[in-house]
């Protein structure tokens, strides 16, 4: 068994997290909490999306708040974008890197996006040719990797296709996303061995939600096989709002304190992770996860 010395964390909860609450948080709150989680070590994140505030209204001021934070050269500060109008806009608010996204689920694809896996691929090549003529880093999201709500199990090898897809057309990074929690150690261990084939490891992401307690083992289970980045969400904020049901992201602090236990380094000071856990969660009129004996025991 051998586990990678680094891991990189993909910092979700200003996205990913925030789009799940039932209410919006003004611009203001959202800049300073990107900020906040800019003082800790985070190399990635997740800063906003430019999706139509129609199907999702948390993230309708995410220019304003790209144009808002201190924007540290270091750190990666990626906007998920659906088409071409959300790129014109992340482009025009001066965004440097974006995350396009599909998914491994028929169903679940046409719910999140009305159109087609092959329609959404097709949006995506549009997308990445105009991304690379503005010089934009690209990461791509699959969802529903290891099970749908509407149609159950998936077929691995076709989250592999898609992957190795996504990959030729020119996205960075590949982030595995078991949008509703479905999958467990040896499934994920399957993903990751089918996927890895495709696409080298170096260049896959794992992003686990935790509705039945199994994200810590699922990631655990795949950094034995050397994968080195991890998407996860401050406080566990998030879930999907096309997958009823579906709990949150696992949480930042509850990942760096795994990690930092099996002697990974991840750059991230817990303390001032847990800091940013209670501002969130204080913002949000709910209790905060974060634990003492992380900030004691696992910095």
């Amino acid at each position: 068994m051998k586990f990678p010395s680094h891991v990189k964390i993909v910092e979700v909860g200003p996205r990913d997290g925030l789009q799940n609450e039932p209410k919006s948080l003004s611009a203001a709150i959202k800049i300073e909490f990107i900020n906040r989680l800019s003082e800790t070590g985070l190399t990635v994140i997740e800063a906003g999306s430019f999706v139509s505030p129609k199907w999702v209204p948390q993230m309708a001021d995410t220019a304003e708040v790209l144009q808002g934070i201190i924007n540290h050269p270091h750190i990666h500060y990626p906007v998920l974008i659906p088409n071409i109008q959300g790129l014109t806009a992340a482009i025009a608010a001066g965004a440097r890197e974006i995350a396009v996204f599909t998914a491994a689920s028929e169903t679940f694809s046409q719910k999140n996006t009305n159109c087609s896996i092959a329609e959404s691929l097709a949006r995506i090549d549009d997308i990445i040719h105009i991304a690379r003529q503005n010089h934009l880093r690209i990461r791509a999201y699959i969802s529903c990797v290891l099970g749908c709500p509407y149609e159950g199990q998936i077929d691995i090898h076709k989250v592999a296709d898609i992957a190795a897809a996504l990959f030729d057309k020119g996205c960075y990074e590949i982030s595995l996303g078991d949008t509703i929690g479905v999958g467990t150690p040896a499934k994920a261990q399957q993903l990751i061995d089918i996927t890895s084939k495709k696409i080298p490891i170096k260049n896959l992401a794992v992003h686990f939600h935790d509705t039945y307690g199994q994200s810590l083992a699922n990631i655990y289970a795949s950094l034995e096989l050397g994968v080195s980045t991890v998407d996860s969400s401050i406080a566990g904020l998030g879930g999907c709002p096309y997958a009823k049901g579906a709990s949150g992201n696992v949480a930042t602090e509850d990942v760096v304190y795994m990690l930092h236990g099996l002697g990974i380094t991840t750059g991230i000071d817990l303390a001032k992770l847990i800091a940013v856990d209670k501002f969130i969660c204080q913002t949000l009129k709910r209790p905060s996860r974060a634990k003492i004996a992380l900030a004691k025991w696992g910095s």
